[in-house]
């Protein structure tokens, strides 16, 4: 039995006391919410994690790495540096994206090093294999492209982005509508250039009770992918990623009623004040299922700073009920981000999904805050790196203190310091 239906018929499944340690909250709220699809639990069947994390309404924000080669740069050394530099960092989760070398070797080795959730996306190596063979990514074949997925379910990946919610419907919106610069997202920009140059149907939306079959199998959580997310702010809120919104709310309807955990990405690149109401609409067309936001992007000017802009976005998004956030790190849109970049960009994310939780009253949040307040007031250097969402920069920062520095003060206001009493 998957996690869902074994909650459904009150069996006993320890990931739910897991759970519910970490999170400061009762089982019954953990069980009631997966049984109605508003938390969920990402663990294959074939894996043993060390850390147990879930995902969904009520509970802390969690946070999501993306790690993986790329056909220019093939090294599973540096990408399992970056896998640890991400956990290291306090990442819930890990996806591999990787596009380039043995990509069977390379997740073997990623799952085996990962402490925490791994989450691929399968239609980039069914691009991959199909781009191998001398054809056109636009060729790539329904049956390969599900082989994919039953080899990773098989591997043990506890979670898989499939952009079931692009069909011949919802491009012909796109095609008629059109885009300032089209669909971004890798995997759906695959999809549609397969149903413009074929006519045929997504095999993903077409045969979803196909995979539903897969995802029960090894009780994998269906990230449903947002193929037409916005890659502009100009974008953002348009015809396509709404519609493609409606199509994976009923989606959710169909994991929920086979037993299938599932939750819903959201778009890459918004305004600030369209943010509140993407996510109350995705909360309300997706049925309240878990949400996976990218971001958002809140400007498209800042290059090297995408992390920054991620964070400003995801801080609102995960205010207004966003529940996993996917870092973006400083290399965004410019390069193959490397083990520093990675470690900043799930800071960033970091710190935008504690900034959320002060708002929703996550239990521990503003405490966290406080205590840090407390400690700063004393000028307890050691206390406020306890504290602190980044210890290691705290460290390096204080030991870049002039030798002769007075130990309770900083060098920014030395004697004149506001949190002196004398």
């Amino acid at each position: 039995m998957t996690l869902m239906e074994d909650v459904c018929n009150k069996n006993v499944n320890n990931l739910i006391k897991e759970v519910a340690l970490a999170e400061n909250l009762s089982e019954d709220f953990i069980e009631k919410s997966i049984a109605a699809g508003t938390i969920v639990i990402p663990k294959n069947i074939n894996r043993n994690l060390k850390t147990i994390v879930a995902v969904g309404a009520g509970l802390k924000t969690k946070v999501n790495a993306n790690i993986g080669t790329s056909p220019d740069s093939i090294d599973i050394a540096t990408e399992l540096a970056k896998l640890d530099a991400a956990v290291k960092a306090g990442a819930d989760a890990i996806m591999d994206l990787s596009t380039g070398g043995d990509l069977t070797k390379i997740r073997k080795e990623i799952l085996a090093a990962c402490p925490v959730q791994v989450g691929t996306v399968p239609i980039y190596e069914a691009a991959c294999r199909t781009v191998a063979k001398g054809k056109k990514i636009s060729q790539i074949d329904g049956e390969l492209l599900f082989d994919v997925i039953e080899e990773q379910a098989q591997q043990g990946v506890d979670f898989m982005t499939v952009h079931c919610g692009i069909n011949k419907s919802t491009v012909e919106i796109l095609n008629r509508q059109g885009r300032l610069i089209g669909p971004v997202s890798r995997g759906g920009s695959f999809l549609v250039k397969c149903i413009n140059a074929t006519g045929k149907e997504n095999p993903l939306y077409e045969q979803y009770d196909r995979l539903l079959e897969i995802a029960k199998k090894y009780d994998i959580t269906l990230s449903l992918g947002d193929g037409f997310r916005s890659g502009c702010i100009q974008d953002g809120s348009d015809g396509p990623q709404i519609v493609e919104l409606m199509v994976l709310g009923e989606l959710v309807l169909r994991a929920r009623k086979a037993g299938v955990q599932s939750m819903i990405e959201g778009p890459g690149h918004l305004s600030l004040n369209q943010v509140e109401a993407n996510v109350i609409l995705a909360k309300k067309l997706g049925h309240n299922a878990p949400l996976y936001f990218l971001g958002p992007l809140v400007t498209d000017i800042a290059p090297g700073y995408d992390h920054v802009t991620s964070a400003i976005g995801g801080s609102l998004a995960a205010s207004y009920g966003v529940d996993f956030i996917c870092y973006v790190t400083p290399a965004e849109h410019l390069r193959l981000p490397n083990v520093q970049d990675v470690r900043e960009g799930v800071i960033s994310a970091r710190i935008a999904g504690h900034v959320a939780d002060i708002v929703k009253g996550v239990a521990g949040a503003r405490e966290r805050d406080n205590e840090m307040s407390k400690w700063r007031k004393a000028r307890n250097w050691e206390k406020q790196k306890e504290f602190c969402i980044d210890p290691v920069k705290f460290a390096e920062e204080r030991a870049k203190l002039p030798s002769n520095n007075q130990e309770d003060v900083c060098t920014m206001c030395g004697k004149f310091c506001s949190m002196r009493d004398e």
